[in-house]
């Protein structure tokens, strides 16, 4: 039965009576745990801008570029799942390092690549990595922190990484660019990979395999499902690849079409398959939990459409508004700051209202600061309203990553962390993949640059507060079950 956390008390800026201090070690793991997850949510950002100098220094053409975004993109968001329960069953600390590893090792090939295959080599590796790191790196932080205070800081103290990542990669993406050239993008993933990876095996807890417990009471050896992670895996791959490549070229494409419809069969034996399965990778009781179910609709939806957000002012500022790089790199440059602030909030918030209400207020909040961005037109003046509108979206944003990722994982036993740590991981993979293909194309296509913004706009905030209402009466319902 899940735990709501209307009770808890609020995380104050001092600790209060009855809520032990962080020990200086559990800030280290903390760190630790915290600059993993930071440094694969700047990998999503900071090759962006560096796109076009790239492809002229290893001879990629323009619509190859596409791959050095997707290549990364396919497998962290298609083995998270599997990678998730892995840990659960074998050991989080020792796949997390190995994540870290492999991640460490292939950013250097990528700094280092020589032609286009090396260098997809290693942004396909990075992937992996990153997969490995973030449902273990979550597991981790989840199951060092008990439930409550503490935990809801910690998670504050990750989303806001994570979102800070996220913004700071658009930022030094293009600065370091411009000054040292594109490879420096990869350089400074692969030095933050030199300072966690050393830090990381003394100050991690062990984690010991959990299998099933056997007639005696001892756990047997622990059984993969291997069905279901082919089948999971190889559909999200499929998924992944088509809103990707979508993105770019359109859902006409022959192979769009093929992969959108193997991933969308594949998901489906999945179910099925874990429906049949003695022990499941995912566990169907788990998904008919409905602070799970909804709660990763939440993020699913506050993801996406965020995601989408952002790219269509990108777009704007500098195609309508004509600012420069830098310029646009100030606007989102504020997002991160109040990103930060977000985060420093969320859990006083969370104490004082509860996981699920903050969700569902955070949504509400996200969805109509984005309607505010239909006043956009082609003066100078608005450029200030979508540095506001933005950058109050994502406050709203961010109390919405935390407060998602705590109503799924409450309540959930520490031997199935992983498994909802890696849901809450895969949704937030999904929804950065699917918000531009879906809804951002609407603005690259339409004849009318300025008027494609107000139709993505108006989508976006119609969907976020539609889920708002959605998952609060749905969550309303849960609670008065618990």
């Amino acid at each position: 039965m899940a735990i709501d956390t209307t009770t808890q008390t609020s995380p104050a800026t001092t600790t209060p009576p009855g809520v032990p201090r962080l020990s200086t070690r559990e800030k280290l793991v903390l760190f630790v745990l915290c600059a993993a997850q930071f440094m694969v949510a700047l990998d999503f950002s900071v090759l962006n801008v560096a796109l076009p100098d790239l492809g002229r220094d290893l001879g990629m053409s323009q619509s190859a570029l596409q791959w050095a975004v997707t290549a990364f993109a396919l497998p962290s968001g298609g083995f998270l799942l599997l990678f998730g329960r892995v840990g659960d069953l074998f050991g989080r600390r020792g796949l997390f390092l190995t994540g870290l590893g492999v991640f460490g090792a292939a950013s250097l090939l990528s700094t280092l690549a020589w032609d286009p295959a090396s260098f997809l080599a290693g942004r396909a590796l990075q992937g992996i990595g990153a997969a490995a790191i973030v449902p273990t790196g979550m597991s981790l932080l989840t199951t060092t922190f008990p439930e409550g205070p503490a935990r809801d800081r910690a998670l504050g103290i990750s989303g806001t990484l994570l979102s800070l990542g996220f913004t700071i990669g658009m930022v030094a993406g293009g600065t370091l660019t411009d000054t040292f050239g594109w490879r420096s993008t990869m350089a400074l993933l692969t030095v933050f990979a030199l300072i966690v990876l050393p830090l990381a095996p003394g100050l991690l807890p062990k984690t010991p395999p959990r299998g099933p417990q056997g007639a005696a009471g001892a756990p047997e050896r622990p059984r993969l499902d291997v069905p279901g992670a082919v089948t999971v895996t190889t559909g999200l791959l499929s998924l992944i690849y088509a809103l990707s490549t979508a993105a770019d070229h359109g859902f006409g494409r022959a192979d769009v079409i093929a992969a959108l419809i193997t991933g969308l069969v594949l998901l489906t034996a999945f179910a099925i398959v874990e429906s049949r399965s003695a022990a499941p990778l995912v566990s169907l009781p788990m998904l008919r939990r409905r602070t799970v179910a909804w709660g990763n609709l939440g993020g699913l939806v506050t993801f996406s459409m965020m995601s989408t957000i952002v790219f269509v002012l990108t777009l704007y500022l500098q195609e309508i508004l004509r600012l420069s790089a830098f310029e646009t790199g100030l606007v989102f440059g504020v997002q991160g700051l109040l990103s930060v602030v977000a985060g420093t909030l969320a859990p006083k918030v969370i104490g004082r209202l509860g996981a699920r209400r903050t969700l569902v207020c955070s949504l509400t909040g996200q969805g109509a600061l984005i309607a505010t961005l239909l006043l956009l037109d082609t003066h100078g003046w608005s450029a200030w309203l979508a540095t506001a509108a933005v950058a109050l979206a994502s406050m709203c944003h961010l109390g919405a990553i935390i407060s998602y990722g705590l109503t799924v994982t409450s309540g959930v036993p520490d031997e199935e962390q992983g498994l909802a740590t890696g849901l809450v991981t895969s949704t937030q993979q999904v929804g950065i993949t699917i918000g531009i293909p879906l809804l951002g194309v609407l603005a690259t296509t339409s004849g009318d640059l300025l008027s494609g913004v107000h139709t993505v706009v108006a989508l976006d905030a119609a969907i976020v507060l539609a889920a708002a209402a959605l998952i609060g009466l749905a969550l309303r319902r849960a609670q008065s079950r618990t």
